[in-house]
């Protein structure tokens, strides 16, 4: 059963808190997620631009998707810093739209990384490039590839492609759950994607921001997520037709633009949601 909870933080330890429904990331010094075993976080961070998504394990790893837009490094640090995160096991970049290289090469360092997980193009790149992607595991992802990231989460590539708008969209299951980051949008993409055992989906991270075209009814239905996520970016605005499409599928739409920070934790049988609003100002 969908178990959602918009509140602030009743399930999180907080050092400080604005007030008891939203505050302002400001204002909290850290969040603790506590998880127990069998227990994973995903969240989906309220950068002011771009994709990043923080995966949460019981035994303390940490799993980056994407990192952002070109300018927004220091909130994503600040953001990694609220939930507690000094190292990143693993590193995923789904399209060359989110490769920065410049910002990966302050971010390998700093957050001891260890794997880079990428498109075939793309990790032929970054192997020929020196310091510091020469002291990380760099792996191509490949369609039908599953690999386990960490104890009761796997992920399976579902399409691998090198065209405008393609890259990785991938599923992650854990237990019941299955969350899958869609991020290819084109007419290929989904006849393919029309052939896969995606019944099951729980949360659908929406592709290339809901741009118009980047998502049919057809694949919406198929879908049929239980929650979507859409992230925010400075160019590009979301289609109403795709919003409503979501919202006519029963699915519960969060934007980063609107929500903020969304927080989905989970357990072996059930979830809860915890939105993070901040305001515009605190984008740097």
């Amino acid at each position: 059963m969908k178990m959602l909870l918009i509140v602030a933080a009743i399930f999180f330890q907080l050092t400080s808190i604005g007030s008891a429904s939203t505050f302002e990331y400001s204002n909290v010094e850290s969040i603790d997620l506590n998880l127990k075993d069998h227990e994973i976080a995903v969240t989906f961070l309220g950068l002011g631009d771009g994709e990043a998504t923080l995966i949460q394990g019981s035994n303390g790893e940490n799993i980056l998707v994407n990192t952002g837009g070109e300018a927004t490094s220091e909130n994503l640090s600040e953001l990694l810093k609220t939930y507690r995160v000094k190292e990143v096991s693993t590193l995923i970049i789904t399209s060359r739209q989110n490769l920065f290289v410049d910002q990966l090469t302050q971010m390998i360092p700093k957050y001891k990384v260890k794997k880079l997980i990428s498109t075939p193009e793309i990790t032929n790149e970054i192997k020929n490039m020196t310091s510091p992607f020469s002291e990380v595991e760099v792996i191509p992802w490949n369609e039908s590839i599953t690999q386990e990231l960490f104890p009761d989460l796997s992920a399976e590539v579902l399409f691998t492609g090198k065209g405008e708008n393609e890259g990785i969209d991938f599923t992650l299951k854990f237990f019941k759950h299955r969350i899958f980051f869609m991020t290819s949008s084109s007419d290929q993409v989904e006849e393919n994607l029309l052939h896969k055992p995606l019944e099951d989906v729980t949360i659908f991270k929406v592709p290339n921001w809901a741009m118009e075209d980047s998502l049919s009814e057809r694949l919406i239905q198929y879908v049929n997520p239980q929650i979507a996520i859409l992230f925010e970016s400075e160019q590009h605005q979301p289609d109403p037709d795709i919003i409503y499409n979501l919202q006519d599928a029963w699915s519960e739409v969060f934007f980063t633009k609107k929500h903020g920070t969304i927080t989905i934790k989970f357990t072996e049988n059930n979830y809860e949601v915890f939105t993070f609003p901040v305001e515009k100002g605190d984008y740097s």
